[in-house]
């Protein structure tokens, strides 16, 4: 199963920044000693393929260092070319892994799941959205018909792709998460379910078959960009809901099984994960990488 990485490049934070830049490299470490895991360096996404989903004027804004202050702290990231170029390579891994999966079924980008990104600006540690652009990148270089689906189980409602999808009929985007939490103004995605605070494993499970059974009904789609956020976990410190590390697992197998099922490829992205500790947030990626790599061996 092929994994691409891009935490090399390293943006430079602020001493006491809350973004768990570490958690990456600490990931690719890990993920390196796994047996039928192949690491790829991740390629930088073209202007053009960014351009799928967002405004040229944000892009300009962007490459050129235009940012006002305002604009940086609602990215929370300050401005520097290491941010564009990683930026850009974040975005290339969820495509380059995606186009991977078409061929083999599975494959996965050690990070991405940039969701809160609109079409004109960046917001919540993304600057560019990496989901919304593949989906479209998949439609305009390797099948026009692909009917794909954004399955976002991070535990913020990915609103960014909600708004830059909004009218596209042939991209279905669902996301279940906190009610409660961040972004505080939602979206529309094509499927919303909100969770309350404290959520434990059994309701969270139920809600997850709920919604891809709803997806099978009113979609059926031929591709899935899976956002496997680890701040659903009891561990998380900003994630509100309380899931076991089990629950965590059997999430991500709900996703594969039914990609497997149906003979439908997965690209999947780790998203967010903000531990208390560190390690608790490199462990639930580990894992769901792990299921992952199950699924892919018995396709």
């Amino acid at each position: 199963m092929k994994a691409f990485y891009t935490d090399h490049y390293v943006l430079p934070l602020p001493p006491g920044h809350r973004f768990p830049m570490e958690k990456y490299s600490q990931l690719r470490s890990l993920v390196s000693q796994l047996p039928g895991v192949t690491l790829e360096e991740a390629p930088a996404i073209t202007d053009t393929q960014i351009l799928y989903a967002h405004d040229a004027s944000y892009l300009i804004q962007i490459i050129e260092g235009k940012l006002s202050p305002q604009e940086q702290q609602e990215i929370g990231f300050p401005w520097s070319l290491m941010m564009v170029e990683r930026s850009r390579r974040s975005a290339g891994a969820t495509l380059a892994a995606a186009k991977v999966a078409l061929k083999e079924g599975v494959a996965v980008n050690l990070a991405g799941g940039t969701h809160h990104a609109y079409r004109n600006k960046g917001s919540g540690f993304c600057v560019f959205n990496d989901s919304a652009i593949t989906a479209r990148a998949l439609q305009k270089e390797e099948s026009p018909n692909l009917k794909v689906a954004i399955v976002d189980l991070d535990v913020h409602q990915g609103n960014g792709t909600a708004a830059i999808l909004k009218n596209d009929a042939s991209i279905f985007t669902l996301s279940l998460h906190g009610e409660n939490n961040f972004p505080f103004t939602k979206e529309i995605s094509d499927l919303d379910i909100g969770l309350p605070d404290q959520c434990q494993d059994d309701q969270y499970l139920t809600a997850l078959h709920h919604s891809l059974d709803l997806l099978d009904d009113r979609f059926k789609p031929d591709f899935i960009i899976y956002l496997a956020g680890a701040d659903p976990h009891e561990g998380d410190r900003l994630g509100k809901l309380s899931i076991s590390k089990e629950g965590m697992r059997l999430r991500d197998q709900c996703v594969f099984q039914y990609g497997l099922d149906r003979q439908i490829p997965v690209a999947f992205s780790m998203a967010g994960g903000y531990g208390k500790e560190i390690n608790s947030t490199v462990d639930i990626h580990l894992q769901t990488i792990q299921t992952a790599l199950h699924f892919h061996q018995a396709n």
